[in-house]
């Protein structure tokens, strides 16, 4: 079976779930531990996160970033001939890049905070931690 959005860009429906699977898979982990342990009283010594997450509101938001993320791999890599690292590597930068720009810059722009520059430096290290693996699992699950 075979998800075709046009003629010059087709995935397979199992690649699609492979490449969901490998961005929710390591992401929850990685921001429960680094967000509600490893950091928890750095992110509410800077007084922007409510005092009770809604966790299942944070998991829904990874399932649509995983369906778009994954949907767009094949799209962006089509014809590559890129090693999967290299092209995980790019396409994780690529797609950390925009993820940074609205989980970090946009909400330092719209947030009171204690503090923008803690604020910035640790959401940095998390999406780059977050792509820098996600990027090379996902074009693993389009490798062909």
């Amino acid at each position: 079976m075979t998800i075709v959005s046009d003629a010059r860009h087709p995935a397979s429906f199992r690649s699609l779930w492979l490449g969901m699977a490998a961005y929710l898979v390591p992401t929850f982990p990685i921001a429960f531990v680094w967000h509600l342990v490893l950091f928890e009283p750095t992110y509410h010594a800077l007084q922007i996160y409510r005092a009770d997450p809604i966790i299942p509101f944070g998991l829904a938001s990874m399932i649509i970033q995983a369906i778009i993320f994954s949907w767009v791999f094949p799209r962006v890599f089509t014809g590559s001939s890129g090693s999967v690292l290299k092209n995980g590597l790019r396409y994780g930068l690529g797609a950390g890049l925009l993820s940074w720009s609205f989980t970090t810059l946009a909400v330092a722009a719209k947030h009171p905070m204690a503090s923008i520059s803690d604020y910035v430096l640790l959401e940095t290290a998390f999406t780059v931690l977050q792509f820098l693996t996600v990027g090379p699992l996902i074009a693993l699950a389009y490798r062909k």
